[in-house]
């Protein structure tokens, strides 16, 4: 590792095969996975559906760019408008290209159809939108805005759940970029009310409502979009993680009002819906579409648990589907927690500035739950 940048606090583990939800290091130790690569293996490791279309795939043909078509990208595209209720797909590569997309897309049609200095776009404290310059600036955690000013502009920070800061808002904006679920905020699920009323703001206002579904996506909380939860329509949604299963993939979906904005030269992505990844995408949606009604109760499992623990250094779990965050209370750092929980053989993350974060693959089974939830019961009680 001495040629890779230091720029990430890695745990001292090399990892060389993975089946299901679990993983076996250099050594041959077997760890439980509640993290998924960060909430991208859905499928979870080595799953013989997902291997078998890409090992397929890489044997015919792997890239052709998108000056031409190919079947893959044409039948991903329509089965996630179908899931999304949607009409059109920007394929892309990651989370923070696919946000970078929803910038452009929505000042595009604001400059349209108002002209200039409509441009603004409107996110939430503690959000977070990914690592590119953009992307950064619309992240609300000041943790993350250090070393790299200056910021773009044209984007302001709200309070999450306070409609009033939103009706306060001026004729400089364009639209609202909001997770359902703040994830790296700490997983915390907005509140029902603040999402419809402030879809309802933008309809009125022809703001472009825009969810940042990079991690709530792919069934992660128990629905295709975490935005389904909410009984809104949406203008646009990114995608990424989750969605092809292990594949760098990502992208956005918008509706009718939208397909239309960025023509030919106004946006794109060199690798973006290569044919690897659009058939990821497509056997990782097969393998989900019999399980993704399952999401919840599986969640609603681990809380139980949980529960049943009393344990005095938690103080609660919160979340949606298998998107959960375990509060830590006390004098426990979730920083020293998981890395003892990756001694003991238990992969999680971390979240916000008190919770540990499960993101397991969603094929996970209630005794791969109860494996790893005996190692953070464990741990946790030996603190």
């Amino acid at each position: 590792m001495t040629h890779i940048m230091n720029t990430y606090g890695r745990f001292p583990v090399t990892f060389t095969s993975g089946r299901g939800c679990k993983l076996w290091d250099d050594s041959g130790k077997e760890y439980i996975d509640f993290a998924s690569g960060i909430g991208v293996c859905s499928v979870g490791h080595s799953h013989p559906k997902w291997v078998e279309a890409i090992v397929a795939q890489a044997g015919e043909l792997t890239h052709t760019s998108n000056l031409y078509h190919t079947a893959p990208g044409a039948e991903l595209s329509e089965k996630l408008c179908d899931i999304a209720e949607m009409k059109a797909v920007f394929f892309a590569n990651s989370g923070a290209e696919s946000n970078e997309g929803l910038f452009k897309l929505a000042r595009k049609y604001s400059k349209d159809k108002y002209g200039s200095g409509r441009h603004t776009i409107l996110t939430l404290t503690n959000s977070f939108h990914g690592r590119t310059l953009a992307a950064l600036t619309a992240t609300g955690q000041d943790k993350f805005h250090q070393h790299f000013d200056p910021f773009m502009p044209g984007f302001r920070h709200v309070p999450a759940n306070e409609i009033g800061a939103l009706y306060a808002e001026g004729d400089d904006v364009c639209a609202l970029l909001i997770e359902v679920v703040q994830g790296e905020g700490g997983v915390i699920p907005l509140s029902e009310d603040y999402v419809k009323q402030a879809a309802e703001l933008c309809a009125e206002r022809d703001w472009l409502l825009m969810i940042d579904e990079v991690q709530t996506g792919a069934g992660r909380t128990g629905e295709w979009f975490g935005f389904q939860h909410y009984n809104i329509k949406p203008d646009a949604i990114s995608f990424a993680k989750g969605m092809a299963g292990g594949l760098p993939f990502g992208g956005f979906i918008v509706n009718e009002k939208l397909e239309n904005v960025l023509g030919p030269g106004d946006h794109a992505s060199t690798f973006g819906g290569n044919l690897m990844c659009c058939v990821a995408a497509l056997a990782t949606i097969e393998i989900l579409e019999p399980i993704i009604s399952l999401v919840e109760g599986k969640g609603q499992y681990i809380r139980k648990k949980i529960d049943a623990m009393n344990l005095p250094n938690v103080g609660g779990v919160r979340g949606m589907g298998l998107m959960l965050g375990v509060e830590i209370v006390g004098n426990a750092k979730p920083a020293d927690v998981n890395q003892k929980l990756v001694e003991a053989g238990l992969l999680c993350l971390t979240a916000g500035t008190d919770v540990i974060r499960f993101l397991p693959p969603l094929v996970a089974t209630e005794a791969d739950f109860d494996e790893g939830l005996a190692i953070f019961e464990k741990v946790l009680k030996g603190l």
